[in-house]
């Protein structure tokens, strides 16, 4: 039964490059809503440039330009990065636009006649030097949660806590660095709080968010929603509110927006009827692609604007992870990612299609890219595996039988069954399970199923060996079927990896004459076919290539930031040891379970710790620097095999590892998610 769908991804700011870990997204996106085209369902891929905020016009006073003239510079950009990497969207538009305050407003008075808009005065942060409100993301500080330093005033990169600025410890103005000051303004707010039990059942719906997207709500809604604050003061681009002058709306209110404005756009330029998939009872299909670092806006802000506005929810909202490069995270405002444009000028934009396909899941799960790891399975399975299919087969049908395939008859095989040993029945068969897969954005395991496949192809060709055919005499019959059931494998194959390799596939259409492949056509076979004389589809990577594109970046691969000037002295590095000697050390996360002071000594605390299979108890210098009931429940790492030695005060079985110089102290903390047990690499 044909599907009705709208899919988008997230909107990328106008305020930068797209860089490699923008395209994890909509890679995955553009892979799902290839499939399901192929597949004959009708589905629309739009999004747009996140083109307002305080960010915009800084950059375009710096510039000297106007914030229109910039986000249309930028729009292009971003249409080009995306258009060399074959992400095609239906529309890419911009919330800029005609459309975005139509609905903005609408939205806007919908929730305010529904009593979800209220207004009330509150202090806000201050740059007394630039003489405006600081938005969230111009105030940096602590973590009002977990103590990171140098996190943004809206949410914090390191527990993913959202917050209020004027909840920060310690903040400065990102415009000038200069310490706010706190100041009276009215603002208005959407009544967040008030939607709770609709959210609750919503973001536990089956199907709506993954699993692990459903928990994180649920910790939300136990720290209590707050009412959110829509508005920003002048000077700010945007949309003004209705009705208040010199108040703008926040950019995270008309951002999702910006999915029904790009999708309004396509409707009125092919003449879809907008309402029938945005009504509250819509048949069709809305799912969000996005980054799981903006769950927040996602998961409760948006479907609770929709639903009391009187629009429909989505389908489901899809969250990925984030991008490392070689196991090192990926951050722009560190400066450390390689740009779209860059990866363009030196490497095939497929390769890394295939490579984060045969990466994801549908997870949350961070992937990383391991440029050695790129290199060798882009060779592995594209070339050697898949493409070699062809090289092996084609050549022979070109000069040996004038470029037609076989009927595959005359060997006293039925060709309705097809082949030795069923080698295209059993990949026909496939067809089924491999669309279950990519539909469910398992692509790391339809990519492992499809190339498992490619394996039995090519065991296929060395145990027919047609080189070796072609060379005697009276099998040019057997020659002529073989190279037919190789051209017929690959050209299946194609179908199962067009979603991934478009451009690819175009190139194997070409080659085998053939009208655009679509998901039902590995079904069907080519039998008595003309194809056209083949040529090389794609080249392996060369390391230089890596190379030069890893050079070009390495100012960007660097810290961007000077390191600061230290205000306390640090101690000199110790002479080196070797790997060897430092692979001796065992290093474990271990839970603080009870923590007291030791009785007549004045540094010491006696701790518990559980290390996952044993609990050990260690003595610590740190009471200088912590109450003992402050330390009962967290994380820290210890020395697990430091032979126990024996104290005044009893048995250490072990050393706690703490940070310590010009008065301070601080005990090593791991991540949350870190268990007990778990060794340190």
């Amino acid at each position: 039964m044909s599907r009705k769908i709208l899919v988008t991804s997230a909107l990328p700011y106008a305020n930068g490059a797209i860089h490699l870990g923008h395209l994890v997204e909509y890679i995955q996106t553009d892979v799902w809503v290839r499939f399901q085209k192929m597949r004959g369902h009708t589905c629309h891929y739009v999004c747009a440039d996140d083109t307002h905020g305080t960010p915009i016009m800084l950059r375009a006073e710096k510039e000297g330009i106007t914030p229109e003239a910039l986000i249309e510079r930028v729009h292009g950009e971003h249409l080009r990065d995306f258009t060399g990497f074959h992400v095609a969207f239906d529309n890419y538009y911009s919330t800029n636009s005609a459309e975005n305050r139509h609905f903005a407003y609408d939205i806007y008075g919908k929730l305010k006649a529904n009593g979800k808009i209220v207004s009330r005065t509150i202090s806000q942060l201050y740059d007394p030097v630039k003489n405006m409100f600081l938005p969230d993301r111009f105030v940096k500080g602590e973590c009002p949660k977990c103590g990171a330093k140098d996190q943004y005033g809206d949410n914090c990169e390191s527990c993913g806590t959202t917050y209020a600025p004027t909840d920060l410890k310690n903040p400065y103005s990102a415009v000038s660095g200069a310490t706010p000051e706190l100041r009276d303004s009215e603002h208005f707010f959407f009544k967040l709080g008030d939607c709770e039990d609709f959210l609750k059942n919503w973001t536990t719906t089956e199907g709506k968010l993954q699993a692990e997207a459903s928990n994180k709500m649920q910790e939300w809604f136990e720290a209590g929603l707050s009412d959110w604050d829509i508005s920003r003061d002048a000077p700010y681009f945007g949309f003004e509110i209705p009705d208040a002058p010199g108040k703008y709306f926040y950019v995270w209110l008309d951002a999702p927006v910006g999915y029904m404005a790009s999708h309004k756009n396509l409707c009125d330029r092919l003449g879809i009827d907008f309402d029938s998939y945005w009504n509250k009872d819509s048949d069709a299909e809305l799912y969000h692609f996005i980054g799981k670092d903006i769950l927040y806006f996602h998961a409760l802000f948006w479907p609770a604007m929709l639903e009391f506005s009187g629009y429909r929810t989505p389908t489901a909202i899809n969250a990925h992870g984030f991008l490392t490069v070689d196991g090192a995270k990926m951050s722009k405002s560190r400066g450390t990612f390689i740009t779209a444009e860059s990866y363009l000028r030196h490497l095939n934009p497929e390769w890394l299609r295939y490579y984060f396909a045969a990466k994801l899941s549908n997870t949350v799960e961070d992937i990383d890219l391991n440029l050695e790891d790129f290199s060798a399975r882009v060779n592995s399975d594209l070339i050697g595996k898949y493409v070699n299919i062809a090289s092996r087969a084609a050549g022979f049908i070109s000069k040996r039988f004038g470029g037609e395939l076989s009927e595959m008859r005359g060997l006293g095989i039925d060709a309705s069954y097809i082949a030795y040993h069923g080698l295209l029945h059993n990949l026909r068969s496939k067809s089924e399970a491999i669309a279950s897969l990519y539909d469910a954005r398992l692509y790391a395991q339809a990519i492992r199923e499809i190339m498992a496949l490619a394996d039995q192809i090519n065991q296929f060709v060395d145990q027919q060996k047609p080189w070796e055919l072609a060379k005697q005499e009276g099998k040019d019959t057997e020659l002529h079927y073989v190279c037919s059931v190789l051209i017929n494998a690959f050209r299946i194959l194609t179908i199962y990896l067009k979603p991934v390799l478009p451009k690819l596939a175009q190139d194997v259409e070409a080659f085998l004459n053939v009208a655009p492949l679509q998901w039902a056509d590995a079904q069907n076979l080519l039998l008595a076919h003309c194809i056209n004389p083949y040529n090389h589809l794609m080249t392996r990577i060369d390391p230089k290539q890596i190379e030069a594109m890893v050079e070009e970046n390495k100012q960007s691969l660097a810290p961007v930031v000077e390191a600061p000037k230290l205000d306390y002295e640090v101690p000199p590095i110790a002479e080196t040891i070797s790997i060897d000697d430092f692979m001796k050390i065992d290093l474990r996360v271990a839970r603080i379970v009870e923590a007291k002071a030791v009785e007549g000594a004045d540094k010491l605390v006696s701790l518990t710790l559980d290390i996952g299979t044993e609990t050990r108890h260690v003595f610590a210098g740190i009471k200088s620097a912590y109450k003992p009931e402050d330390l009962q429940g967290r994380l820290t790492v210890m020395v697990a095999n430091l032979a126990p030695r024996k104290m005044k005060f009893g048995m250490s079985e072990g050393m706690v590892l703490a940070a310590g110089g010009d008065g301070g102290l601080y005990i090593l903390n791991p991540d949350s998610g870190a268990k007990p047990g778990m060794r340190i690499k």
